[in-house]
């Protein structure tokens, strides 16, 4: 296992260096054009999603939701901006893959949620204060 995540390791910058070589061949200025707009594109992911992560924290807080959720999907967009701001062609493809991948949301079990909607639990009666 550690075998495999060196070779990962030490491979991934090299196949993005003959990727970019390759396609600067045979694109030209157009890979530079292409590698500083995504940059930009990844920059502005990151700067969008650290003014929007208190927001989704408090929402899912006040919903009754754990902090956990909101900070795992502001990692993974944080994550995919960095590796959209890396120069290469295989970390953008690993970035497009971090956003397009759905988040399941987590459902905690709440006193309304284990025995029903509190409106079927209505019982009438009259109410009278003694002193």
């Amino acid at each position: 296992m550690r075998l495999i995540i060196l070779l990962t390791l030490l491979g991934l910058p090299v196949a993005e260096i003959w990727i970019l070589i390759y396609l600067t061949h045979r694109y030209d200025w157009w890979v530079f054009f292409y590698l500083v707009v995504v940059a930009m594109l990844g920059l502005q992911l990151i700067r969008q999603e650290k003014i929007l992560f208190l927001g989704r924290m408090m929402r899912n807080l006040i919903q009754g939701g754990g902090p956990l959720m909101s900070i795992f999907g502001s990692a993974r967009y944080i994550i995919a901006g960095i590796l959209l701001i890396i120069p290469g062609i295989i970390t953008d493809i690993i970035a497009c893959i971090l956003l397009i991948i759905p988040v399941k949301k987590l459902k905690h079990a709440s006193p309304e949620t284990a025995t029903g909607s509190p409106d079927k639990e209505i019982i009438e009666g009259e109410f009278r204060r003694e002193e």
